[in-house]
């Protein structure tokens, strides 16, 4: 992922942007990052979550387009794999010509994203989204990867994040959505082409 533009954008101006294509940007500390295209593997993972989520969660409340404004000393924007809405949010956003979480609107219950191949999108789930969503006061963060064939569960606490990592058979614990029902095994092989979950 490179930088599109050589000048520094205002979340005013990334909120204003079109190029005309159907490209999908990020705004990392003002600069315009093109976002490719998910994998299959990321695309079924993200889908098995969103039914599975759907069980418990009215469809008003899940989203998988939404895009976030995190806190930081430049413009910064995250479009997450998955994401779960509280009411309040969900009440904000009626009505709204673009899907933008801003930093006047109450965040998300829960973050998931789904690690892409490469250090690069290891280290900007694991590291700098990290930082991010806990200063933006999400309660749970989730980092699913496909190559590690991990789930790392983060529930804030005080401003920071705990962790727990879950593989194989062990059941998934979240806080906020404790009646979930699901292994690490069972989303991770939701990526995998011609399995039964």
């Amino acid at each position: 992922m490179t930088a599109i533009t050589n000048k520094q954008l205002t979340l005013e101006e990334y909120l204003k942007y079109d190029d005309g294509t159907d490209s999908q940007y990020e705004l990392v500390a003002g600069e315009l990052v093109a976002m490719p295209p998910e994998s299959p593997q990321n695309i079924q993972i993200s889908l098995f979550l969103l039914v599975n989520f759907l069980k418990f969660v009215p469809i008003t409340r899940l989203s998988n387009k939404v895009e976030i404004v995190v806190c930081g000393s430049r413009a910064t924007t995250r479009i997450p794999d998955l994401v779960v809405l509280t009411d309040e949010l969900a009440i904000a956003l009626q009505g709204a010509t673009r899907s933008t979480i801003t930093l006047d609107m109450p965040p998300p219950a829960l973050v998931i994203e789904v690690v892409s191949p490469g250090k690069v999108n290891e280290d900007r789930d694991y590291r700098y989204k990290r930082s991010e969503y806990a200063a933006r006061g999400i309660a749970e963060y989730w980092i699913v990867d496909p190559q590690k064939n991990l789930i790392t569960v983060l529930t804030l606490v005080d401003g920071f994040y705990e962790e727990t990592v879950f593989g194989g058979n062990a059941a998934i614990v979240s806080t906020i959505f404790p009646e979930l029902q699901l292994t690490a095994e069972q989303v991770l092989k939701a990526g995998e082409s011609n399995e039964e979950v």
